[in-house]
């Protein structure tokens, strides 16, 4: 069920992003006289092979346009009139051309054309963003209310950290947001250090290392520092080993084996060391300590969902205060976005461990559906995809509109077969990177 889920999600946020973007075309096309001969949400044939026809999953005539979806989900497109793409490559072009040609426009018409798709997608992605903003606000949880300090992975203990310091500053500035040591801009910073209070003296910590933002990435959903987390019973697996021993849904452990129990982690921790065997609990449960015996399964897990008890806060914001804060959210992906690409031609990140495929999207958007979760992710997708398609490779928007810049400024056209040679150069690059991403790198997650 929780991977059903997984690709329904990723199907929808996919279906509107690449329909909003083509639509950004499409308008730009009709408003100046283009003929549009297709609109489909993904590829009805075999991309980059397009004179290949397959079929579509649905498909309508509505005037000049045929509107359809494609059963290839790699992308959409729009079939411009006159104009060299992955759909008309051929011999379509030559001649003299027509009033309805792409070609046959000024420069920056055809250069607003491809840009449309790229404006949608930033638009729709600063819309979603000051949406949630408006709905929900923006949780946070402040510094100061981590009672148990921090919990640290493997990557933490290599920068310096150790469980149960409390953080309090980076690089020499008040640390007023946990979330503030994820910032990526701030962690990528050459030089970038944490003070911390140790056993009641405060330490400033040796600077992250370059390679630790790439270390970062690479490690996926696996956070440096987190929290330490006081909880409560959230939930009780029905017929398990919690619910055989007695544990019920608001119980809070206090003991295990004697061994006194405050956060999430001290339980995980002590339940792991006597898998396959039984532990004594102490609960607390109504004020009163009860003893109970449970069983831990082989897995050192014994079958309930906490419940974490973290103050948090949240910032509420005016419908006025939302659009520039979600503008903010937006140009940070795309600055992250740009950040990530300096990294991997500096060869400080990875570019194997930075690249997601459908898989990967699919996993972030979890087995369960969360609406505000699913627009957050949708509005991080819209600006990737936009900051994408920028890029100037042959075969994406941002390639056409090096040419059409160059066209601008020179005044001199480039010949069509320029224009067919670097389209083909540009689609095999793009079929490279999608067989890598979809087939290359599953296959080596398997070794």
């Amino acid at each position: 069920m929780e991977i059903l889920i997984m690709a329904s999600q990723l199907v929808l946020g996919l279906s509107l992003l690449v329909g909003l973007h083509e639509l950004g075309h499409f308008g730009f096309a009709k408003l100046f006289g283009i003929r549009v001969h297709k609109f489909y949400i993904f590829f009805d044939f075999l991309f980059p092979i397009s004179s290949k026809r397959t079929f579509a999953l649905f498909k309508k005539k509505v005037g000049e346009t045929e509107y359809g979806i494609g059963w290839l989900p790699l992308g959409g497109y729009v079939q411009i009139h006159g104009m060299v793409d992955e759909t008309q490559i051929g011999t379509a072009l030559e001649g003299p051309s027509h009033s309805d040609e792409f070609r046959s426009k000024p420069a920056w018409q055809r250069l607003l054309v491809m840009a449309g798709g790229i404006g949608v997608n930033l638009i729709t992605g600063i819309v979603i963003f000051a949406a949630l903003v408006y709905t929900y606000g923006v949780e946070y949880l402040p510094a100061d209310a981590v009672p148990g300090g921090v919990l640290t992975s493997s990557l933490g203990r290599e920068v310096g950290l150790r469980d149960g310091d409390h953080v309090v500053g980076m690089n020499g500035r008040p640390l007023v947001e946990f979330d503030q040591l994820y910032d990526p801009e701030m962690l990528s910073l050459p030089g970038t250090y944490l003070t911390v209070v140790r056993q009641g003296k405060r330490l400033d910590l040796p600077p992250f290392p370059a390679s630790f933002f790439g270390q970062l990435a690479a490690a996926g959903d696996s956070a440096y520092v987190q929290p330490r987390k006081p909880f409560i019973i959230g939930e009780v697996n029905a017929g398990d080993s919690a619910a055989a021993g007695g544990l019920l849904v608001g119980d809070r452990i206090r003991f295990v084996n004697e061994v006194p129990i405050a956060y999430f982690d001290e339980m995980a921790r002590e339940l792991d060391r006597f898998r396959g065997q039984r532990v004594r609990l102490r609960v607390e449960r109504v004020g009163q300590l009860v003893a109970l015996q449970v069983g831990v399964k082989p897995d050192g897990k014994i079958g309930l969902r906490a419940t974490f008890e973290l103050p948090t806060q949240t910032h509420h914001y005016s419908l006025a205060e939302a659009l520039p804060q979600g503008a903010d959210q937006a140009a940070t992906v795309l600055r992250l976005q740009a950040l990530g690409i300096s990294k991997m031609l500096r060869r400080e990140v990875s570019a194997t461990d930075s690249m997601a495929g459908p898989v990967e999207i699919a996993q972030q958007f979890g087995g369960v559906w969360d609406w505000h979760h699913f627009w957050s992710l949708v509005a991080q997708l819209s600006m990737v995809l936009a900051f994408m398609n920028l890029l100037p490779i042959p075969g994406l928007d941002g390639g056409h509109i090096v040419f059409l810049l160059y066209e601008m400024a020179s005044g001199l056209k480039p010949a069509v077969w320029v224009l067919q040679r670097a389209q083909r150069v540009g689609a095999l690059l793009l079929l490279s990177l999608m067989m890598y991403v979809l087939v290359v790198k599953q296959i080596m997650k398997l070794f």
